[in-house]
């Protein structure tokens, strides 16, 4: 069975715990970049999200499993609130599968 895990600042990942979710509080980017890796090559995740806190300081990383077809890894935003992170990579794979961007168009 695959597994639903949660990378971030402990206060963003805690309440996941009580949805079943793995959590893995880091205290900064270089230990979420060493949880990410340790968690795709070794475990069983469909779906790896990660604080987008964390995330701004892993887009690299990130972008080096894309072509994997699990883990889906997801940028959510954390307890401070959104950075935008998770809804630019929506719209950036919108205008990818369809040419344009028919979500939110030009500002």
């Amino acid at each position: 069975m695959y597994k639903i895990g949660i990378i971030g600042d402990r206060d963003s990942v805690t309440g996941f715990k009580a949805v079943g979710l793995d959590t893995y509080p880091c205290m900064n980017s270089d230990e979420a970049k060493e949880v990410l890796k340790r968690l795709v090559s070794e475990e069983n995740f469909a779906i790896i999200y990660i604080t987008e806190n964390l995330c701004q300081h892993m887009i690299e990383e990130i972008d080096s499993y894309k072509s994997l077809i699990t883990p889906a890894i997801i940028p959510i935003p954390g307890v401070d609130g959104s950075l935008g992170i998770g809804i630019a990579g929506v719209k950036k794979n919108v205008e990818k599968a369809v040419g344009a961007d028919i979500l939110f168009g030009d500002k």
